[in-house]
């Protein structure tokens, strides 16, 4: 991967991050105001009401945490799936209601977001805004030694910047003010040095506070293996359509026109060789259409560089006839097996045309390994940023093609870019690798 585009995603992240974490404890206060509204809604459950209110004051509290889901995402890189375990379907009166208090009562995740409101405010702010607060500080260090000093005692602040007396009756002195600027430009740097590390202790303990407990875990496991073999099933039933429609529009159509013009060359022989010279010059043609029409079929459902080379040499064919730069690195010491292989395929070629009908880039890097039994697929442009995998990118379908096998998509795509899709599939490899990649 480019160096220089590592360097300046870095330093991009560095001067994000302590506002990133000042945000996030500011988001505490709204939270702050939900919490206390659940606490009062439990404070009620001795009446009727508390039950009538129960449910909407929880699913208010997650639609909050939802949020802190979101940004921590975003900005930590740490993802966190929603924990809640299924809730009944919606039934009319007090039956259905008594269901849903209690499904929502005794799932744990409940409570661990109260927990989260609760304590978040004081764990972000020595962690999260910690840099963001100390790069403030250090600002208002710079204000003091110019010219707020001689303000504060005046309007009964503290004495005091740090260890250094700045208030009125001290004097403006140069040893006093180069103490204060030396202070100050200590807490900004430590202030930006300290961004990322406190965003990543942040985004450690939003997992394990806002992520699943170990029975969501094994429920979410339940229901998503369901989906993605609905989807599996979904997926196949339509590739099983397009492959119909596309021999019975094309190879089809034109091997049943070959066969008409067989029948009127047959005919044609002895009467007008000259003509059915013609029909047979036309019939070769359409012979070799009707060839290249199905080996594209079949390279649309499994190229042969894929089943001959491997997917690292396969993604090198497709880096080739890419429109823009593609550089490929692939470190696989053998050969993952063939349906985590293909699905691979497809993915890093749909990003791929999703990066340049919509990236704005130049330049695109792959990077393909294989470690603790995951094949890892990361894909990098230098574009101008700003995708979602729900913004019609095609992402969401990757998602769940790779699903089918217990893949996950993370997406990291800041407004400016670059853009980082990253692919993970658990596999084992099958086979040694037939060429090196």
């Amino acid at each position: 991967m480019n160096g220089q585009l590592v360097n300046d995603t870095r330093r991009q992240r560095r001067l994000k991050a302590p506002w990133q974490g000042l945000a996030l404890w500011l988001l505490s206060v709204p939270a702050m105001f939900v919490g206390l509204w659940f606490l009062t809604v439990l404070s009620l459950l001795a009446s009727f009401v508390g039950f009538l209110l129960f449910p909407s004051a929880a699913m208010l509290l997650r639609k909050q945490l939802d949020v802190y889901r979101d940004r921590i995402e975003r900005w930590t890189g740490h993802r966190i799936e929603r924990p809640y375990l299924p809730l009944p379907a919606p039934e009319p009166g007090v039956r259905g209601l008594m269901r849903r208090f209690v499904a929502l009562a005794s799932d744990p995740a409940t409570w661990r977001d109260y927990l989260w409101v609760a304590a978040d405010p004081v764990v972000s702010l020595f962690t999260a805004a910690l840099p963001g607060l100390l790069i403030v500080y250090g600002l208002w260090g710079y204000a003091v030694a110019a010219f707020a000093g001689d303000m504060i005692g005046h309007y009964g602040g503290s004495d005091w910047y740090a260890y250094v007396r700045v208030t009125e009756g001290y004097g403006r002195d140069t040893g006093r003010i180069v103490s204060t600027v030396v202070v100050a430009t200590l807490c900004i740097a430590a202030g930006y040095l300290l961004g990322p590390p406190m965003m990543q202790v942040y985004g450690r303990w939003g997992k394990a506070v806002l992520g699943p407990t170990e029975k969501s875990e094994l429920a979410l496991r339940v229901q998503h293996l369901t989906e993605t073999r609905s989807d599996a099933v979904d997926a196949s039933a339509a590739e099983l359509r397009r492959i119909e429609r596309d021999l019975h529009d094309g190879a089809q159509a034109r091997l049943v026109a070959m066969g008409m013009s067989l029948g009127a060359i047959e005919h044609l022989l002895d009467k007008d060789p000259e003509k059915a010279r013609i029909l047979l010059a036309q019939t070769r043609e359409s012979s070799a259409k009707a060839l290249h029409e199905l080996r594209d079929l079949v390279r649309g459902i499994h190229p042969p560089v894929l089943a001959d080379r491997g997917l690292g040499d396969a993604v090198k064919a497709l880096a080739l006839d890419h429109p823009l730069d593609v550089e490929v690195a692939a470190d696989l010491p053998a050969r993952p097996e063939p349906p985590v292989e293909s699905a691979a395929y497809f993915a890093v070629s749909e990003i791929l045309t999703n990066a340049a009908k919509h990236s704005g880039a130049s330049r695109v890097w792959v990077e393909m390994r294989h470690e603790h039994g995951m094949l890892r697929v990361t894909v990098t442009d230098d574009g101008r940023g700003g995708a979602s995998i729900g913004g019609g990118s095609g992402l969401r379908g990757i998602e769940r093609r790779i699903g089918t096998f217990d893949g996950v998509l993370a997406l990291n795509s800041p407004v400016g870019g670059p853009t980082i899709v990253t692919l993970e599939l658990p596999c084992a490899s099958s086979s040694p690798k037939t060429s090196p990649s």
